[in-house]
C-alpha cells in the first residue's frame, strides 16, 4: 500500500508547478488504477501539504522581505518599504477571486473531478494557450507592473480551478498577456500558489479535526507528503530553467498528447 502513496506523492509534487495540472493527472491515474488513496481527502492534504513547504522553502527569501516591507509600511509609511507593500497587495487582490469562487462552487467543481474525459478537454486548453505564449517575453518588470495586470492574473487563476486546467499555467499565461517579463510573470504565479494553497489547506486541517485520521496510515501519509515535497523542489527549479528559456513547446506536446489520450481512451 505505501508504494501506491509514494507514486501519487510523486506524481503530486512533480506534477503541481509545472503547467500540466496536478489535479488532472491524479483523475487519470485513478482512472487508470481504480486507486482508493486518491479518494482519501486526508492523503491529499498531506501532499498539497509538501508541495506547499517545498515552494515556500525556494521562495522564502522574497516571502519574508515582502511580509516584513507589507507591515513596515503600513506602520510607518516610509517610501523605502512602499514597493514590497504594494507587490503584497498585489498578491492578495489577485488571490481574492479564485478564493470566492472556490468558496461558492466548490461543490460544482468536485462533480466534475472524476471525469477524465473533461480533464482531456482541459489539457487540451492548457496547451493551446501555451502554445500562443510560448515566444512571448514581455517588457514589464514586477516594478512596472500595475494592479489591473493583478487582477488579471487572479482571474485567470479563476478558470485553473476547473480540474485539468494547471493553475501555474494560468496565471503564467495571465502574467504574458498582461505583458511581464518571464522572470516576473513566473514569480507572480508562485506567489499566488501560497495564499491559495494555506488556505486549502486550512480548510482540510479542519476536515481533518473534524473527521478524524487513521494513524494505520500515517506513515503512507508521510511518505507521500516528503516525495512531494522533494519533487515540487526539483520540479520549480526545473520548470523555471525552462520558462526563462523559452522553452514552453515541451508542455504544449506532452499536454497535447495525454489530452488526445484521455479523451480516446479514459
Amino acid at each position: 500500500m505505501i508504494f501506491w502513496y509514494l507514486l501519487l506523492g510523486v506524481i503530486q509534487g512533480f506534477t503541481e508547478p509545472i503547467p500540466i495540472s496536478s489535479s488532472g493527472h491524479l483523475v487519470i491515474f485513478q482512472n487508470l488504477f481504480h486507486l482508493d488513496a486518491l479518494d482519501d481527502l486526508n492523503f491529499a492534504i498531506f501532499a498539497n501539504f509538501g508541495s506547499l513547504i517545498a515552494i515556500i522553502v525556494l521562495f522564502w527569501k522574497d516571502i519574508l522581505e515582502i511580509a516584513k516591507d507589507f507591515f513596515a509600511y503600513i506602520k510607518t509609511s516610509e517610501k523605502k518599504y512602499y514597493h514590497n507593500f504594494r507587490y503584497g497587495m498585489f498578491i492578495i487582490c489577485a488571490t481574492i477571486p479564485a478564493g470566492v469562487m472556490g468558496l461558492l462552487f466548490n461543490d460544482i467543481i468536485e462533480k466534475y473531478m472524476s471525469n477524465p474525459k473533461y480533464i482531456g478537454i482541459a489539457l487540451l486548453v492548457t496547451a493551446i494557450f501555451l502554445f500562443i505564449i510560448r515566444k512571448m517575453k514581455g517588457k514589464k518588470t514586477e516594478n512596472k507592473m500595475t494592479m489591473k495586470d493583478a487582477l488579471k492574473i487572479g482571474l485567470f487563476q479563476v478558470v485553473a480551478l476547473l480540474p485539468g486546467i494547471s493553475r501555474s499555467g494560468a496565471t503564467i499565461v495571465g502574467g504574458m498577456f498582461s505583458g511581464l517579463t518571464r522572470e516576473a510573470a513566473f514569480k507572480f504565479s508562485f506567489m499566488l500558489y501560497i495564499p491559495i494553497s494555506l488556505a486549502t489547506m486550512l480548510l482540510g486541517v479542519k476536515d481533518i479535526a473534524e473527521s478524524g485520521i487513521d494513524l494505520s496510515l500515517l506513515t503512507c501519509y508521510l511518505v507521500g507528503m516528503l516525495a512531494a515535497f522533494i519533487l515540487t523542489y526539483y520540479a520549480t527549479k526545473w520548470f523555471k530553467n525552462i520558462m526563462l528559456n523559452g522553452k514552453l513547446i515541451y508542455f504544449v506536446y506532452y499536454c497535447l498528447a495525454v489530452g488526445i489520450l484521455t479523451i480516446i481512451f479514459l
